[in-house]
């Protein structure tokens, strides 16, 4: 029961895991452009996704492998998630002000994901070190190893898609058309891109 119990909780961490700043003002300002709630929990999905395709791909480096030439550049990953950030939020204010605003938005909204999938590789990428590593020492066998961060993966998937499907509500067509509040938080969420974005590059870089 004890050797069982990490990977029994290991849902319950992943879907925690979702809930961290970086992830929400990331989803929280690709779902600005949903007027669709299950296209913003789509992205919640994609999002998730790519988060664990990443930690799963690098743990089979690190477990399996036992490669431990990436400990060097978790940093770097980090701060490549900020500048991440920052461009998210710059470009999603370019989309909103620019003149052909609401046709680009139905266009993205209707067919296009992998902004949410590439997001989650990169943070994915960012955050798979201390992940990694705590399960390197807390459990035992890399069989159990993989399915723990398989399971946390999952958990993440079901976190990110609660959260994006709850940030999405104010810019659904079904809940409100108050032009003035979509405004307010299309640039209040680029704004927290930018700041928490330039706030993650500075401290992983200096």
């Amino acid at each position: 029961m004890e050797a069982s119990f990490p990977l029994l909780f290991a849902a319950v961490v992943g879907f925690g895991h979702a809930f961290e700043a970086d992830h929400l003002v990331a989803v929280g300002n690709i779902v600005t452009k949903r007027d669709k709630l299950y296209l913003a929990i789509k992205d919640g999905i994609y999002w998730g996704l790519g988060h664990t395709s990443t930690i799963f791909l690098i743990g089979l480096i690190m477990i399996i492998g036992r490669a431990t030439f990436l400990n060097g550049y978790f940093g770097y990953f980090e701060a490549g998630v900020g500048l991440m950030l920052i461009v998210l939020g710059i470009v999603r204010l370019y989309q909103y002000f620019r003149s052909e605003k609401r046709m680009a938005d139905l266009v993205v909204a209707e067919n296009n994901h992998h902004l949410a999938y590439g997001v989650g590789l990169i943070h994915g990428l960012a955050g798979s070190g201390a992940m990694i590593l705590l399960v390197m020492t807390e459990i035992q066998g890399s069989f159990n190893s993989m399915v723990y961060l398989l399971i946390f993966g999952i958990g993440s998937v079901i976190g990110m898609l609660v959260a994006a499907g709850i940030f999405s509500l104010p810019f659904s067509k079904r809940i409100t058309n108050n032009q003035g509040l979509q405004l307010v938080l299309v640039i209040l969420s680029s704004l927290l891109c930018i700041g928490y974005g330039g706030y993650v590059l500075v401290e992983n870089l200096i």
